[in-house]
């Protein structure tokens, strides 16, 4: 197996309303790569939030109490404590400059994804704005796909992906938040490993490793690559959602 993952580079500054689609294509011809049946994409979340207008200035945010006081503990504007907690089903820890909350989407995550770091903003006052997380990944990344097949003819998967922490280890690693036409989840169980016995709990899931090779090819500052083409995926292309990734509560026993 090969599996190849190629910056597509000097994607421009994206903004609301951009396609992202045909920007995505025109970059890919002046780089020589053609569109096979199999790619698949994988997209920054930024710039989907961007070309989204998931915008919002703090100056338009009124926190509530709630917000004051959380904001007073972990040491945060407390307007942007409020946008965390709008974009959230609810908190479940707090330390200084950081909130762990269950987001609406279904992941747990620190401050509900928003982000403030890379962020143009409309005005140029850029402390002043932050970035909401798609309002539905799965839904911007079948956009992007549909799109991708109207120009090119040829059937991929679209990932979007964010940079996550995690309960059990160090550092921050590429995530999926949204996906269309790339499984989630690859079930090994009932298929034989080297000696022949039935693997009985192996559940693969490919998104997410996907998502940090591609993260580790996009970078986490200042790259400018928020869009990798990957070719050589070792499984089949299917519909899917991004509900494969997300454990249901009763089985986290990190909650």
């Amino acid at each position: 197996m090969t599996l190849i993952l190629t910056p597509i580079r000097k994607i421009p500054f994206v903004h609301p309303g951009d396609d992202l689609a045909t920007i995505i294509t025109d970059h890919l011809s002046e780089q020589s790569l053609s569109i096979e049946d199999g790619d698949i994409f994988v997209l920054a979340q930024k710039i989907v939030s961007k070309s989204e207008n998931r915008y919002v200035p703090l100056s338009k945010v009124i926190p509530g109490e709630d917000a004051r006081i959380i904001a007073q503990k972990i040491e945060k504007d407390p307007r942007l404590v409020q946008l965390i907690l709008d974009e959230s089903i609810s908190v479940l820890r707090t330390r200084p400059g950081t909130i762990i909350v269950e987001h609406k989407l279904g992941f747990i995550c620190a401050n509900a994804g928003i982000d403030h770091s890379n962020v143009d903003s409309p005005t140029g006052q850029l402390d002043e704005w932050v970035l909401l997380l798609p309002i539905d990944p799965d839904a911007s990344a079948k956009a992007i796909r549909d799109r991708i097949f109207q120009i090119a003819g040829r059937n991929v998967g679209v990932m979007i992906i964010d940079s996550h922490g995690r309960a059990w280890r160090n550092g921050v690693v590429g995530v999926t938040i949204g996906l269309a036409g790339v499984p989630g989840i690859i079930d090994m169980r009932g298929k034989p490993d080297l000696f022949g016995v039935q693997l009985r709990v192996t559940q693969i899931a490919a998104a997410d490793e996907l998502a940090a090779a591609a993260s580790l090819v996009m970078g986490q500052a200042d790259e400018s690559t928020p869009v990798i083409h990957v070719r050589g995926f070792p499984y089949p292309l299917r519909e899917s959602t991004l509900r494969e990734l997300i454990r249901p509560k009763e089985f986290d026993l990190f909650r």
